[in-house]
Parts: structure tokens; C-alpha cells; sequence
């Protein structure tokens, strides 16, 4: 496992490390299933993620690109 060294407020310090020590937990552990829950992922995983999606929609692959387009635009408010 590599190491990285990130700076915290002292409040969020000190919230991240009663959290670990409640759960019994690293401080990293927590980090990281933080970052997982927030969509960071390796890449081998998203692509297995988009592989399963495209799998069970059924749709072809110009279909998927069509609907992905139609509600890109409608998210962002562009109809």
C-alpha cells in the first residue's frame, strides 16, 4: 500500500479520528470507503460498472449513446 500525506483542518482531524476510534477502524480505512461512496474508483472498475449497465440495458450501442446524449442535455438544463 503506497502512503500519501494530505492536511486537515484540526476540526476535521479530530472528527476522523473519534470516528475511527468508535468504529475500530484506520483513519485510511475510513478515507478510503469515503472516496469509494463518492464515485472514485479505479478505472478496471468503472469499466466494470459501465460493462454490467450495458449488459442488463439491452440496448445497442448506438441506442445507449442516444439516451446518454438526451438526458446529459436534459440534466444540464439544455432540452
Amino acid at each position: 500500500m503506497l502512503g500519501l500525506t494530505i492536511s486537515l483542518t484540526d476540526r476535521t482531524l479530530r472528527a476522523l479520528k473519534e470516528a475511527a476510534a468508535r468504529r475500530n477502524r484506520s483513519m485510511g480505512s475510513i478515507i478510503e470507503e469515503s472516496l469509494e461512496r463518492s464515485g472514485i474508483q479505479p478505472y478496471d472498475a468503472a469499466e466494470y460498472i459501465v460493462a454490467m449497465a450495458r449488459a442488463k440495458s439491452r440496448l445497442r450501442a448506438a441506442d445507449g449513446m442516444a439516451l446518454a446524449v438526451e438526458q446529459t442535455r436534459r440534466f444540464r438544463g439544455g432540452d
